[in-house]
């Protein structure tokens, strides 16, 4: 998965959000642009065609960011490639807030089906197909790429948005770790499906979609058998995060950044035992929030006789 400092252009900031483009979004933009030569009078329209799909893409990615922010999550960068976009979302911990960040996306390209549909109509009631049947075209085009990317981002398949409401809606059910693991284990068929399909029609761009969506689901799983076994440690009593209230688990989870060695930082009150480096705030494990040490300090309730 591409980031916005690896190979990227920076194109603008708007709300808060980075928007960047990966360098091979050009290569396959060429490549896009002239095998449909031939729809249109003029090359110019297939450009506006290939620029449509990423307003499309942009707009369903701002989606995922706006919404996470409206929860209390962290969304500051969005990166733009061939296989569609990422928005770097970061929700708090919860299924809900979890579930609106990532169905606000599809939302989105919902939100577009009756205004596309409207725009149609009244082009047709005032003669666009006679007068301007480029851009009548080009209308089509775009009505039909925004109902594709709702198709597939809905799709049950992990790491896509379909899979990823799946995974939201069981963490209601089952949990954060075993919701996370069911949708990895579905994702998994899903891959094996798209790489039968794409040696049965040949296609080298189902192929790359199967083998991006299998490291993200090997991620997910990889990530769900550590939150559980996170869930089973004994906790470290007298502390809570500022943020979620959760009680720090006991073990050498915090990392320096001075000499990289793991150690327990609530057991050395945030000093590393090692090269006696002192952090001023220490991360949440739950929520990944940071805060002074002194502030995850749970106050004391004293018993009284009355």
């Amino acid at each position: 998965m591409p980031t916005g400092r690896q190979g990227s252009i920076h194109l603008f900031r708007f709300a808060g959000v980075d928007v960047f483009l990966h360098w091979s979004w050009f290569v396959v933009a060429i490549f896009e642009i002239n095998a449909r030569a031939g729809r249109y009078s003029s090359v110019a329209w297939n450009v506006l065609e290939y620029l449509a799909l990423f307003v499309i893409v942009l707009l369903h990615e701002y989606g995922h960011a706006l919404a996470c922010r409206q929860v209390g999550g962290a969304a500051n960068r969005i990166v733009l490639w061939p296989l569609g976009g990422v928005a770097y979302v970061d929700p708090p911990p919860r299924p809900g807030a979890t579930l609106w960040s990532i169905a606000a996306g599809p939302l989105v390209n919902v939100a577009l089906i009756p205004v596309l549909l409207l725009v149609g109509r009244v082009g047709r009631e005032l003669g666009w197909p006679h007068a301007f049947p480029n851009f009548v075209t080009l209308l089509e085009a775009v009505f039909y790429i925004n109902l594709v990317l709702l198709g597939f981002n809905i799709l049950p398949i992990f790491p896509l948005d379909g899979g990823q409401i799946l995974r939201a809606l069981l963490w209601f059910l089952m949990g954060r770790a075993r919701s996370l693991m069911v949708a990895t284990i579905i994702g998994f068929v899903g891959v094996a499906a798209f790489i039968l399909l794409a040696l049965r029609i040949g296609s080298v761009w189902i192929g790359v979609v199967a083998v991006f969506m299998l490291l993200n689901c090997w991620g997910g799983m990889r990530h769900s058998l550590f939150l559980l076994r996170l869930a089973k440690l004994p906790r470290r009593q007298g502390f809570s995060c500022p943020s979620c209230g959760s009680s720090p688990p006991m073990g050498e989870f915090w990392v320096c950044g001075n000499c990289k060695a793991a150690f327990d930082t609530f057991a050395t009150n945030a000093v590393c035992p090692y090269c006696a480096a002192r952090f001023p705030a220490t991360g949440c494990i739950e929520c990944r929030k940071a805060h002074p040490i002194e502030e995850w300090a749970a106050p004391m309730v004293i018993a009284g006789k009355v």
